[in-house]
């Protein structure tokens, strides 16, 4: 992999003047970049793959939505549709992607709304809400959000900062400089105060910018349909785990904290999975003597289970979700604090500037 990085990384140099520039341009007003006085919160991160991006979005669903009429815009990756859509109760991650799919399916009473368009989703949503969170947007610079939140995924944050393709960086690291907030996520719960201060001069945040830590928090179990399972893991357990997502890595370290024996079906992230792949699953899954076995998944990866064709196989099996969450590590409070505060401001207004 070392060698291979050095092979790419003329390519690096290349795209990251390409994408220096871009952002210069924007920054310079030569691109435009709208600005609305209506409440925008982006979510993103300056790599390619998860930081923890849809938990941090359902976040802040769930602190907001008691008060404000909230909707989320997202691109729809992997979709099949084209322009504005609106998730039905019944989207599926082919119409809206898996993770719009997913939002829907936990918050039926939240819009949920795709758009490659962002500047065009959020002119559509504005009249009927009071907000709008851009799940995945930070590199879109179409759009000037008014608070942007920037995930560093802790499992991967001494990696060197290299642009793709040599690297995982979708834009220079200096980048991180249009975020108001910066949060290392999927931290471990035994983060001390040294590995924290370790941590924030690794980010050099500007003088402006506030940093917290998060780790996951994991749920119980769940049926493919929401419910709780009786179902629990334990050291006796056999987990056949189904996976196409960025980074498996907290998921196994937890799980392997529980038990030994796991199985692990691993696919890239977003994967569109296939009768075959869903069927070698079963049969292995069935093959297996073990006492007491589980077929666990994630939630992102459950949206995708539930394509038609998939449907008759997928019915057969006894699937169960893990769903996670977001646990603040410490200044939970200021940092809803902050969120609030900035939407209050806006909450009357729902004019372009």
């Amino acid at each position: 992999m070392k060698y291979l990085r050095w092979l790419l990384f003329p390519l690096s140099l290349i795209y990251g003047l390409v994408v220096s520039i871009r952002n210069w341009f924007y920054d310079a007003g030569l691109l435009k970049s709208t600005l609305f006085n209506f409440p925008v919160i982006c979510v993103g991160n300056l790599d390619v793959g998860g930081a923890g991006k849809s938990p941090m979005t359902e976040y802040l669903i769930r602190l907001l939505k008691h008060e404000y009429k909230v909707a989320t815009l997202s691109r729809g990756y992997g979709r099949s549709t084209q322009g504005y859509l609106e998730a039905s109760p019944d989207a599926t991650a082919t119409a809206v992607g898996d993770e719009p799919a997913q939002f829907k399916n936990k918050f039926a009473d939240v819009t949920v709304a795709v758009c490659a368009d962002r500047v065009t989703g959020i002119k559509k949503l504005m009249p009927a809400h009071d907000l709008v969170i851009l799940d995945d947007a930070y590199q879109h610079r179409a759009v000037k959000p008014g608070f942007s939140i920037l995930l560093f995924d802790y499992t991967r944050i001494n990696e060197p900062r290299l642009m793709l393709p040599a690297g995982n960086l979708r834009e220079p690291f200096v980048g991180r400089w249009r975020a108001d907030v910066l949060i290392v996520s999927k931290c471990p719960h035994t983060l001390t105060l040294n590995d924290r201060e370790q941590l924030v001069e690794r980010l050099k945040p500007f003088a402006f910018q506030k940093v917290y830590f998060t780790s996951i928090a994991y749920q119980s179990l769940q049926t493919l349909g929401g419910a709780i399972a009786a179902d629990v893991i334990d050291a006796h357990t056999t987990v056949f785990l189904l996976s196409g997502i960025a980074n498996t890595t907290p998921l196994l370290q937890h799980l392997q904290g529980i038990t030994t024996k796991i199985i692990h079906h691993k696919y890239a992230d977003h994967h569109q999975f296939s009768l075959k792949n869903i069927s070698k699953l079963a049969d292995e899954f069935k093959a297996c003597t073990a006492e007491k076995k589980l077929l666990i998944t994630t939630e992102k990866d459950a949206q995708r289970l539930g394509e038609q064709q998939l449907l008759p196989l997928v019915n057969q099996l006894p699937f169960l979700v893990l769903p996670i969450g977001v646990k603040f590590i410490d200044g939970e409070q200021e940092f809803a604090g902050l969120i609030k505060n900035y939407v209050r401001e806006y909450s009357s207004h729902n004019s372009i500037h």
